[in-house]
């Protein structure tokens, strides 16, 4: 289950700069990583009515993120916004980093005679 949300995740933090809004005017996208645009442009590519928001219709195709969409859906209204999957991919990447240190720690720890 764990390897699911973390694969969930990772495939929300694709999309999590992007709101399906109007395109960012210039000196914003200089500010966003690459990342982030790419992560705004797909998120608006799941976004098919254009409403900047991902209902389940929205993201069915894509079973990681519909595994997924409870976690995020923050507010329980059945979407879920950019700021949410902003959220949820920020909760991932700490629970990620967390896991990632736990595991260089024990490293050195399990390779001493």
């Amino acid at each position: 289950m764990k390897k699911i949300t973390m694969a969930l995740a990772a495939a929300c933090w694709a999309c999590t700069a992007a709101l399906a809004q109007a395109p960012a005017a210039p000196e914003s996208q200089a500010a966003l990583t690459k990342g982030e645009i790419k992560a705004q442009r797909e998120f608006k590519m799941l976004d098919f009515n254009g409403d900047g928001k991902l209902s389940r219709k929205e993201v069915q195709l894509f079973p990681r993120l519909a595994a997924a969409f409870d976690d995020a859906d923050t507010d329980k209204d059945g979407f879920v916004s950019y700021e949410e999957v902003r959220a949820f991919a920020a909760k991932y990447r700490a629970e990620r980093d967390r896991h990632r240190a736990a595991q260089a720690a024990a490293a050195p720890a399990s390779s001493q005679p």
